[in-house]
């Protein structure tokens, strides 16, 4: 059984392409720590309204929507999925075209931030209770709003080029340099390298390098 002194909430931040998730992921199958993937909120979220008939240029619609949508959690493997109305909608389906082209809109809207921020939080009581070593969540203002606080905090980056690269091979058709300038430009919770956070720049590492390095921060 995990030991409360012993549990570790770590904070993974960055833009577009920059090996969030492939990290966070690779981190918590070494070190037994549940994965959360916050982008993917925002994405299941953006799925949800869009299917309700809302538009992030209409903002109260789509808080009104918001009040009508019960979260929940659905954990498979290490990973844990915003479940909305007892459902995970399928991974193809939050990363459409529809949803790449909505879900920095929607991000940057308040009141939708607002809603997910207790739910964010509560992911480490699930991870304690769940007998995790730690909580792993990744994003873009996790370091500076949702975990501040949290034991590690790291912001990855990469040049545009590498960025552009990895999206195509991905699959996706989303412009990095249109998320970066709406991801940091918003007036809510805007993409920023934490103060006191430790940057890693993800394009000359490969994976294995860039989860060595972090291991080795975490358990010297």
């Amino acid at each position: 059984m995990t030991q409360p002194n012993t549990f570790k909430i770590i904070a993974m931040d960055g833009g577009a392409a920059v090996g969030k998730s492939s990290t966070s992921r690779g981190l918590a199958e070494r070190l037994n720590l549940m994965h959360v993937d916050t982008g993917a909120h925002y994405r299941t979220l953006t799925y949800a309204l869009l299917r309700a008939g809302a538009d992030p240029a209409n903002p109260e619609k789509a808080t009104a929507a918001l009040a009508h949508l019960k979260l929940d959690t659905a954990l498979e493997d290490r990973s844990a999925k915003l479940s909305i109305d007892g459902t995970v909608p399928a991974d193809a389906d939050i990363r459409s075209p529809e949803v790449n082209a909505a879900v920095s809109g929607f991000a940057a809207l308040p009141p939708l931030r607002t809603f997910l921020f207790e739910y964010q939080r509560s992911q480490a009581d699930i991870a304690r209770a769940k007998g995790f070593d730690g909580l792993i969540m990744e994003g873009r203002d996790i370091g500076s709003v949702i975990f501040p606080d949290a034991d590690h905090r790291f912001f990855l980056h990469a040049d545009e080029a590498t960025r552009s690269a990895r999206r195509a091979q991905e699959g996706q058709t989303d412009s990095i340099a249109t998320r970066d300038q709406m991801d940091t430009t918003r007036k809510t919770a805007p993409l920023i390298c934490p103060e006191g956070a430790i940057k890693i720049d993800t394009a000359p590492r490969t994976l294995e390098e860039v989860i060595e390095t972090i291991t080795r921060i975490i358990q010297p």
